[in-house]
Protein backbone atom coordinates (compact mmCIF):
# COMPACT_ATOMS: atom_id res chain seq x y z
CA UNK A 1 0.00 0.00 0.00
CA UNK A 2 2.82 2.38 0.93
CA UNK A 3 4.66 1.48 -2.27
CA UNK A 4 1.64 2.41 -4.32
CA UNK A 5 1.44 5.79 -2.64
CA UNK A 6 5.09 6.51 -3.41
CA UNK A 7 4.66 5.53 -7.04
CA UNK A 8 1.57 7.67 -7.45
CA UNK A 9 3.48 10.62 -6.04
CA UNK A 10 5.98 10.49 -8.92
CA UNK A 11 3.90 8.83 -11.66
CA UNK A 12 3.95 10.18 -15.20
CA UNK A 13 0.64 10.84 -17.03
CA UNK A 14 1.19 7.69 -19.15
CA UNK A 15 1.86 5.50 -16.13
CA UNK A 16 5.66 5.67 -16.36
CA UNK A 17 7.48 6.26 -13.10
CA UNK A 18 9.56 9.39 -12.56
CA UNK A 19 11.22 7.85 -9.48
CA UNK A 20 14.85 7.88 -10.75
CA UNK A 21 14.67 11.50 -12.04
CA UNK A 22 13.00 12.48 -8.77
CA UNK A 23 15.84 10.91 -6.73
CA UNK A 24 18.49 12.71 -8.80
CA UNK A 25 16.68 16.03 -8.51
CA UNK A 26 16.26 15.53 -4.77
CA UNK A 27 20.05 15.06 -4.39
CA UNK A 28 20.45 18.67 -5.55
CA UNK A 29 18.35 19.89 -2.61
CA UNK A 30 20.80 18.18 -0.24
CA UNK A 31 23.81 19.84 -1.91
CA UNK A 32 22.57 23.40 -1.84
CA UNK A 33 21.23 22.92 1.69
CA UNK A 34 24.78 22.02 2.74
CA UNK A 35 26.16 25.11 0.99
CA UNK A 36 23.65 27.39 2.72
CA UNK A 37 24.26 25.73 6.09
CA UNK A 38 27.96 26.58 5.82
CA UNK A 39 27.10 30.28 5.56
CA UNK A 40 25.83 30.38 9.13
CA UNK A 41 29.27 29.27 10.36
CA UNK A 42 31.08 31.75 8.08
CA UNK A 43 29.02 34.67 9.40
CA UNK A 44 30.27 34.26 12.96
CA UNK A 45 33.77 33.22 11.88
CA UNK A 46 34.26 36.34 9.75
CA UNK A 47 33.40 38.54 12.74
CA UNK A 48 36.45 37.17 14.55
CA UNK A 49 38.99 36.47 11.80
CA UNK A 50 38.42 39.63 9.76
CA UNK A 51 37.30 41.82 12.73
CA UNK A 52 33.91 42.60 11.18
CA UNK A 53 30.88 44.07 12.92
CA UNK A 54 27.64 42.10 12.83
CA UNK A 55 26.35 44.29 10.01
CA UNK A 56 29.58 43.83 8.03
CA UNK A 57 29.50 40.06 8.49
CA UNK A 58 26.13 40.20 6.76
CA UNK A 59 28.16 40.59 3.55
CA UNK A 60 28.55 36.80 3.67
CA UNK A 61 24.83 36.42 3.04
CA UNK A 62 24.69 39.48 0.78
CA UNK A 63 27.32 38.11 -1.63
CA UNK A 64 25.34 34.88 -1.79
CA UNK A 65 21.75 36.02 -2.06
CA UNK A 66 22.33 39.00 -4.32
CA UNK A 67 23.47 36.44 -6.90
CA UNK A 68 19.95 34.99 -6.82
CA UNK A 69 18.53 38.38 -7.71
CA UNK A 70 21.00 38.91 -10.55
CA UNK A 71 20.93 35.36 -11.93
CA UNK A 72 17.26 34.36 -11.56
CA UNK A 73 16.02 35.77 -14.88
CA UNK A 74 19.06 34.63 -16.91
CA UNK A 75 18.66 31.20 -15.33
CA UNK A 76 14.99 31.08 -16.32
CA UNK A 77 15.86 32.16 -19.88
CA UNK A 78 18.58 29.52 -20.11
CA UNK A 79 16.15 26.83 -18.91
CA UNK A 80 13.50 27.92 -21.39
CA UNK A 81 15.94 27.64 -24.29
CA UNK A 82 18.06 24.63 -23.32
CA UNK A 83 15.91 22.73 -20.82
CA UNK A 84 16.22 21.63 -17.22
CA UNK A 85 18.99 19.02 -17.63
CA UNK A 86 21.55 21.36 -19.23
CA UNK A 87 20.63 24.04 -16.70
CA UNK A 88 21.32 21.66 -13.84
CA UNK A 89 24.72 20.68 -15.26
CA UNK A 90 25.67 24.35 -15.71
CA UNK A 91 24.58 25.12 -12.14
CA UNK A 92 26.65 22.24 -10.74
CA UNK A 93 29.76 23.35 -12.64
CA UNK A 94 29.48 26.92 -11.33
CA UNK A 95 28.94 25.51 -7.84
CA UNK A 96 32.17 23.48 -8.13
CA UNK A 97 34.19 26.41 -9.57
CA UNK A 98 33.16 28.65 -6.68
CA UNK A 99 33.87 25.94 -4.10
CA UNK A 100 37.40 25.34 -5.39
CA UNK A 101 37.84 29.13 -5.51
CA UNK A 102 38.22 28.95 -1.72
CA UNK A 103 41.69 27.40 -2.22
CA UNK A 104 43.41 30.51 -3.69
CA UNK A 105 41.28 32.74 -1.44
CA UNK A 106 42.78 31.04 1.63
CA UNK A 107 46.23 32.44 0.76
CA UNK A 108 45.12 36.06 0.26
CA UNK A 109 44.21 36.76 3.93
CA UNK A 110 41.22 38.95 3.03
CA UNK A 111 37.45 38.52 3.16
CA UNK A 112 36.93 39.80 -0.39
CA UNK A 113 38.19 36.70 -2.32
CA UNK A 114 35.96 34.49 -0.17
CA UNK A 115 32.98 36.73 -0.89
CA UNK A 116 33.68 36.51 -4.63
CA UNK A 117 33.87 32.70 -4.42
CA UNK A 118 30.57 32.66 -2.51
CA UNK A 119 29.00 34.79 -5.27
CA UNK A 120 30.09 32.27 -7.93
CA UNK A 121 28.72 29.39 -5.85
CA UNK A 122 25.44 31.23 -5.44
CA UNK A 123 25.14 31.78 -9.21
CA UNK A 124 25.28 28.00 -9.57
CA UNK A 125 22.82 27.49 -6.73
CA UNK A 126 20.39 29.93 -8.30
CA UNK A 127 20.38 27.96 -11.55
CA UNK A 128 19.92 24.70 -9.64
CA UNK A 129 16.99 26.05 -7.64
CA UNK A 130 15.37 27.61 -10.70
CA UNK A 131 15.50 24.18 -12.35
CA UNK A 132 14.97 21.77 -9.48
CA UNK A 133 12.04 23.44 -7.71
CA UNK A 134 9.66 23.49 -10.71
CA UNK A 135 11.07 20.16 -11.96
CA UNK A 136 10.10 18.55 -8.68
CA UNK A 137 6.57 19.97 -8.84
CA UNK A 138 5.88 18.51 -12.31
CA UNK A 139 7.43 15.05 -11.87
CA UNK A 140 4.04 13.58 -11.08
CA UNK A 141 0.39 14.52 -10.55
CA UNK A 142 -0.27 18.23 -10.13
CA UNK A 143 -2.46 17.56 -7.08
CA UNK A 144 0.58 16.38 -5.11
CA UNK A 145 3.00 19.06 -6.37
CA UNK A 146 3.37 20.85 -3.02
CA UNK A 147 3.69 17.53 -1.18
CA UNK A 148 6.36 16.33 -3.62
CA UNK A 149 8.33 19.58 -3.37
CA UNK A 150 8.23 19.45 0.43
CA UNK A 151 9.56 15.88 0.29
CA UNK A 152 12.50 17.03 -1.87
CA UNK A 153 13.05 20.01 0.41
CA UNK A 154 13.26 17.61 3.36
CA UNK A 155 16.68 16.56 2.05
CA UNK A 156 17.49 20.24 1.76
CA UNK A 157 16.92 20.25 5.52
CA UNK A 158 19.43 17.42 5.93
CA UNK A 159 21.97 19.56 4.09
CA UNK A 160 21.25 22.43 6.48
CA UNK A 161 22.11 20.07 9.38
CA UNK A 162 25.34 18.81 7.82
CA UNK A 163 26.48 22.32 6.80
CA UNK A 164 26.98 23.85 10.27
CA UNK A 165 28.04 20.47 11.69
CA UNK A 166 30.84 19.84 9.17
CA UNK A 167 31.64 23.56 8.86
CA UNK A 168 31.85 24.02 12.62
CA UNK A 169 34.07 20.97 12.98
CA UNK A 170 36.48 21.93 10.16
CA UNK A 171 36.49 25.71 10.75
CA UNK A 172 35.93 26.37 14.48
CA UNK A 173 37.69 23.10 15.38
CA UNK A 174 40.78 23.85 13.29
CA UNK A 175 44.04 24.66 15.14
CA UNK A 176 45.06 28.31 15.34
CA UNK A 177 46.93 29.49 12.29
CA UNK A 178 45.42 26.90 9.91
CA UNK A 179 45.11 29.02 6.74
CA UNK A 180 43.15 26.30 4.94
CA UNK A 181 40.44 25.99 7.62
CA UNK A 182 37.90 27.96 5.58
CA UNK A 183 38.68 26.06 2.38
CA UNK A 184 38.42 22.49 3.69
CA UNK A 185 34.61 22.13 3.76
CA UNK A 186 34.37 23.70 0.31
CA UNK A 187 37.01 21.37 -1.16
CA UNK A 188 34.90 18.48 0.17
CA UNK A 189 31.62 19.71 -1.27
CA UNK A 190 33.28 20.75 -4.55
CA UNK A 191 34.43 17.18 -5.19
CA UNK A 192 30.95 15.80 -4.46
CA UNK A 193 29.32 18.37 -6.75
CA UNK A 194 31.58 17.37 -9.67
CA UNK A 195 30.59 13.72 -9.17
CA UNK A 196 26.89 14.59 -9.21
CA UNK A 197 27.43 16.68 -12.36
CA UNK A 198 28.88 13.58 -14.05
CA UNK A 199 25.79 11.57 -13.04
CA UNK A 200 23.51 14.14 -14.66
CA UNK A 201 25.73 14.27 -17.75
CA UNK A 202 25.56 10.50 -18.36
CA UNK A 203 21.98 9.92 -17.17
CA UNK A 204 19.06 10.43 -19.52
CA UNK A 205 16.35 12.50 -17.89
CA UNK A 206 12.88 13.29 -19.21
CA UNK A 207 12.64 16.89 -20.42
CA UNK A 208 9.35 18.14 -19.07
CA UNK A 209 7.96 21.10 -20.96
CA UNK A 210 4.89 22.62 -19.30
CA UNK A 211 4.57 25.06 -22.19
CA UNK A 212 3.97 22.24 -24.65
CA UNK A 213 1.44 20.53 -22.40
CA UNK A 214 -0.41 23.78 -21.93
CA UNK A 215 -0.28 24.34 -25.69
CA UNK A 216 -2.03 21.01 -26.32
CA UNK A 217 -4.84 21.94 -23.96
CA UNK A 218 -5.23 25.35 -25.60
CA UNK A 219 -5.40 23.75 -29.05
CA UNK A 220 -8.69 22.13 -28.06
CA UNK A 221 -10.19 25.57 -27.38
CA UNK A 222 -8.31 27.52 -30.05
CA UNK A 223 -11.34 29.60 -30.96
CA UNK A 224 -11.66 30.89 -27.41
CA UNK A 225 -7.92 31.49 -27.21
CA UNK A 226 -8.00 33.59 -30.38
CA UNK A 227 -10.99 35.57 -29.19
CA UNK A 228 -9.51 36.38 -25.79
CA UNK A 229 -5.91 37.61 -25.38
CA UNK A 230 -3.67 35.76 -22.91
CA UNK A 231 -3.80 37.04 -19.34
CA UNK A 232 -0.58 38.75 -18.24
CA UNK A 233 1.51 36.83 -15.72
CA UNK A 234 1.32 39.84 -13.40
CA UNK A 235 -2.49 39.64 -13.31
CA UNK A 236 -2.22 36.50 -11.19
CA UNK A 237 -2.53 38.00 -7.71
CA UNK A 238 -1.45 34.87 -5.89
CA UNK A 239 1.76 34.67 -7.96
CA UNK A 240 2.60 38.35 -7.30
CA UNK A 241 2.02 37.93 -3.57
CA UNK A 242 4.17 34.77 -3.62
CA UNK A 243 7.17 36.74 -4.94
CA UNK A 244 6.88 39.19 -2.01
CA UNK A 245 6.24 36.34 0.44
CA UNK A 246 9.32 34.48 -0.78
CA UNK A 247 11.39 37.66 -0.35
CA UNK A 248 10.10 37.96 3.23
CA UNK A 249 10.64 34.29 3.99
CA UNK A 250 14.24 34.31 2.76
CA UNK A 251 14.88 37.50 4.71
CA UNK A 252 13.56 35.83 7.87
CA UNK A 253 15.27 32.48 7.34
CA UNK A 254 18.67 33.91 6.43
CA UNK A 255 18.65 36.33 9.34
CA UNK A 256 17.61 33.70 11.88
CA UNK A 257 20.14 31.15 10.64
CA UNK A 258 22.93 33.70 10.23
CA UNK A 259 22.66 35.19 13.73
CA UNK A 260 21.65 32.04 15.61
CA UNK A 261 25.19 31.56 16.96
CA UNK A 262 25.38 35.24 17.98
CA UNK A 263 22.04 35.03 19.80
CA UNK A 264 22.89 31.80 21.66
CA UNK A 265 26.36 32.96 22.74
CA UNK A 266 24.95 36.29 23.96
CA UNK A 267 22.24 34.56 25.98
CA UNK A 268 24.83 32.18 27.48
CA UNK A 269 28.45 33.42 27.20
CA UNK A 270 29.72 30.04 28.45
CA UNK A 271 28.73 28.45 25.13
CA UNK A 272 31.59 28.49 22.59
CA UNK A 273 31.19 29.10 18.88
CA UNK A 274 31.87 25.41 18.14
CA UNK A 275 29.24 24.30 20.66
CA UNK A 276 26.76 26.82 19.25
CA UNK A 277 27.34 25.48 15.72
CA UNK A 278 26.53 21.98 16.98
CA UNK A 279 23.41 23.25 18.69
CA UNK A 280 22.46 24.90 15.39
CA UNK A 281 22.96 21.60 13.54
CA UNK A 282 21.34 19.16 15.98
CA UNK A 283 18.81 21.57 17.48
CA UNK A 284 17.59 24.11 14.98
CA UNK A 285 18.41 22.39 11.69
CA UNK A 286 17.16 19.01 12.91
CA UNK A 287 13.81 20.59 13.75
CA UNK A 288 13.89 22.26 10.33
CA UNK A 289 14.27 18.89 8.62
CA UNK A 290 11.63 17.24 10.81
CA UNK A 291 9.27 20.08 9.94
CA UNK A 292 9.86 19.55 6.21
CA UNK A 293 9.28 15.78 6.46
CA UNK A 294 6.18 16.04 8.64
CA UNK A 295 4.84 18.93 6.56
CA UNK A 296 5.07 16.86 3.38
CA UNK A 297 2.85 14.15 4.87
CA UNK A 298 0.55 16.53 6.73
CA UNK A 299 -0.43 18.03 3.37
CA UNK A 300 -2.11 14.73 2.51
CA UNK A 301 -5.07 15.81 4.64
CA UNK A 302 -4.50 19.52 5.21
CA UNK A 303 -4.40 22.02 2.33
CA UNK A 304 -0.96 23.66 1.86
CA UNK A 305 -2.42 27.17 2.21
CA UNK A 306 -4.10 26.30 5.48
CA UNK A 307 -0.98 24.64 6.91
CA UNK A 308 1.07 27.68 5.90
CA UNK A 309 -1.44 29.91 7.72
CA UNK A 310 -1.01 28.07 11.01
CA UNK A 311 2.77 27.76 10.74
CA UNK A 312 3.27 31.44 9.87
CA UNK A 313 1.06 32.47 12.79
CA UNK A 314 3.11 30.33 15.19
CA UNK A 315 6.32 31.75 13.68
CA UNK A 316 5.11 35.25 14.51
CA UNK A 317 4.55 34.18 18.13
CA UNK A 318 8.03 32.58 18.29
CA UNK A 319 9.75 35.70 16.96
CA UNK A 320 7.88 37.92 19.41
CA UNK A 321 9.27 35.79 22.25
CA UNK A 322 12.80 35.89 20.77
CA UNK A 323 12.70 39.70 20.60
CA UNK A 324 11.44 39.80 24.20
CA UNK A 325 14.65 37.95 25.20
CA UNK A 326 13.24 36.16 28.24
CA UNK A 327 16.03 33.60 28.59
CA UNK A 328 15.22 29.89 28.25
CA UNK A 329 11.72 30.57 26.90
CA UNK A 330 13.15 32.73 24.11
CA UNK A 331 15.73 30.06 23.24
CA UNK A 332 12.97 27.45 23.00
CA UNK A 333 10.96 29.81 20.79
CA UNK A 334 14.03 30.28 18.55
CA UNK A 335 14.39 26.50 18.18
CA UNK A 336 10.69 26.05 17.42
CA UNK A 337 10.80 28.75 14.74
CA UNK A 338 12.99 26.41 12.69
CA UNK A 339 10.19 23.83 12.68
CA UNK A 340 7.43 26.26 11.75
CA UNK A 341 9.34 28.03 8.96
CA UNK A 342 10.50 24.72 7.46
CA UNK A 343 7.62 24.30 5.00
CA UNK A 344 7.46 27.94 3.91
CA UNK A 345 9.84 28.08 0.95
CA UNK A 346 8.51 25.05 -0.97
CA UNK A 347 4.89 25.79 -0.06
CA UNK A 348 5.07 29.44 -1.14
CA UNK A 349 6.83 28.30 -4.31
CA UNK A 350 4.20 25.68 -5.18
CA UNK A 351 1.28 27.99 -4.34
CA UNK A 352 2.82 30.76 -6.43
CA UNK A 353 3.01 28.48 -9.49
CA UNK A 354 -0.61 27.35 -9.25
CA UNK A 355 -2.39 27.91 -12.56
CA UNK A 356 0.58 29.64 -14.22
CA UNK A 357 0.58 27.25 -17.23
CA UNK A 358 2.80 28.62 -20.01
CA UNK A 359 4.36 31.06 -17.53
CA UNK A 360 5.59 28.28 -15.19
CA UNK A 361 9.33 28.54 -15.92
CA UNK A 362 9.34 32.33 -16.07
CA UNK A 363 7.23 32.59 -12.92
CA UNK A 364 9.57 30.22 -11.08
CA UNK A 365 12.49 32.51 -11.96
CA UNK A 366 10.71 35.52 -10.44
CA UNK A 367 9.87 33.56 -7.28
CA UNK A 368 13.51 32.50 -7.00
CA UNK A 369 14.42 36.20 -7.26
CA UNK A 370 12.61 36.57 -3.95
CA UNK A 371 15.59 34.82 -2.39
CA UNK A 372 17.30 38.23 -2.64
CA UNK A 373 15.56 38.99 0.66
CA UNK A 374 18.38 37.03 2.24
CA UNK A 375 20.92 39.51 0.87
CA UNK A 376 19.67 42.50 2.84
CA UNK A 377 18.19 41.02 6.02
CA UNK A 378 21.46 40.02 7.79
CA UNK A 379 23.03 43.46 7.37
CA UNK A 380 19.85 45.14 8.65
CA UNK A 381 19.56 42.70 11.55
CA UNK A 382 23.25 43.15 12.37
CA UNK A 383 22.87 46.94 12.38
CA UNK A 384 19.78 46.86 14.61
CA UNK A 385 21.21 44.19 16.92
CA UNK A 386 24.82 45.35 17.13
CA UNK A 387 24.53 45.94 20.87
CA UNK A 388 21.61 43.58 21.59
CA UNK A 389 21.10 40.77 19.05
CA UNK A 390 17.54 40.13 20.23
CA UNK A 391 16.38 43.47 18.78
CA UNK A 392 17.58 42.43 15.33
CA UNK A 393 14.95 39.68 15.25
CA UNK A 394 12.28 42.33 14.71
CA UNK A 395 13.11 41.91 11.00
CA UNK A 396 11.98 38.25 10.74
CA UNK A 397 8.97 39.09 12.94
CA UNK A 398 7.72 41.59 10.34
CA UNK A 399 8.53 39.13 7.52
CA UNK A 400 6.43 36.37 9.08
CA UNK A 401 3.51 38.78 9.44
CA UNK A 402 3.44 39.27 5.66
CA UNK A 403 3.69 35.52 5.03
CA UNK A 404 0.66 35.10 7.30
CA UNK A 405 -1.19 37.61 5.11
CA UNK A 406 -0.13 35.72 1.95
CA UNK A 407 -1.31 32.39 3.37
CA UNK A 408 -4.71 33.79 4.37
CA UNK A 409 -5.20 35.23 0.87
CA UNK A 410 -4.34 31.97 -0.93
CA UNK A 411 -7.16 30.09 -2.62
CA UNK A 412 -8.44 27.21 -0.52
Amino acid sequence: MEKQKKQSLVAAPGGKSYLIPFILITSLFLLWGFAHGLLDVLNKHFQGVFTMTKAESGLVQFSTYIAYFLMALPAGAFMKRYGYRKGIILGLLLFAIGAFGFIPAAFLHSATPFLVALFVIACGLCILETAANPYSTILGPSASAAQRLNLSQSFNGLGWILGPLVGGWLIFGAPDGDSMALAKPYILVGGIVLFVALLFFFTKLPEIKPEEEEGEEMAVTVAVAEAEPAVSMWKHGQFVRSVVAQFCYCAAQTGIFGFFINYVTEIDPDISNLEASRILAFGGMALFMIGRLSGSFTMKWLAPGRLLTWYSLLSVVCMALVVASTGVLSLCALYLSFFFMSIMFPTIFALGLEGMGVYTKKASAYIVMGVAGGAFSPMLMGYIGEENMALGFIVPLIAFLYILYFAIKCKR
